[in-house]
C-alpha cells in the first residue's frame, strides 16, 4: 500500500504538484488494480487541492461510466453518441485535457449537483498521464 499522503508545509503550488505526482505515480507500485488506484489518486486529488468534486469516469461502450469519486452524488451516465455531453463528455471525445474557468458557461454543462455551479474550475480526464509524464520529465533532468 502507498501509505498516507501529507503535504509538507507552506509549499507553493508547484511544489504540491510535484508531491501529488510523485504520490499517483507510486500507487500502482504496490496495487496493480485499476479501480483501487483510482479511488486513491481521487483521494489524493482532494486532500490535496480541496476540490469540491473529484473522480474518474471509465469509457464503456458509448458512455462515460461513473468510477471511483469523492465529493457529492454525480452522474453515473453520461452518454457520447450521438453528441457528447458536459465536459467530460467533451473531453472524452477529444482525447484531451480540458481546463474549463467556469464549469457552468461550458456548451452542454451537466449540474449533477446543485453545488456544481459554484466549482471555480473544472479538469477532465488525462490528468494521469499529464501527471506520469510531468513526474518522468523531472525525474530525468
Amino acid at each position: 500500500m502507498a501509505g498516507t499522503f501529507s503535504l509538507k508545509d507552506g509549499p507553493g503550488k508547484g511544489e504540491i504538484y510535484d508531491q501529488v505526482v510523485a504520490q499517483v505515480c507510486s500507487l500502482p507500485e504496490d496495487e496493480p488494480d485499476l479501480i483501487a488506484n483510482l479511488a486513491n489518486t481521487a483521494a489524493v486529488l482532494v486532500t490535496a487541492f480541496h476540490h469540491h468534486w473529484t473522480g474518474f469516469y471509465l469509457r464503456k461502450d458509448n458512455c462515460l461510466v461513473l468510477g471511483p469519486f469523492q465529493g457529492p452524488l454525480a452522474c453515473t451516465r453520461i452518454p457520447l453518441a450521438p453528441v457528447a455531453k458536459g465536459v467530460c463528455g467533451a473531453a472524452a471525445e477529444r482525447r484531451e485535457t480540458l481546463i474549463v474557468p467556469q464549469v457552468d458557461a461550458c456548451p452542454g454543462h451537466i449540474a449533477c449537483s446543485s453545488l456544481s455551479l459554484r466549482n471555480s474550475g473544472s479538469t477532465s480526464t488525462g490528468w494521469r498521464d499529464s501527471a506520469r509524464a510531468r513526474y518522468r520529465q523531472r525525474q530525468y533532468r
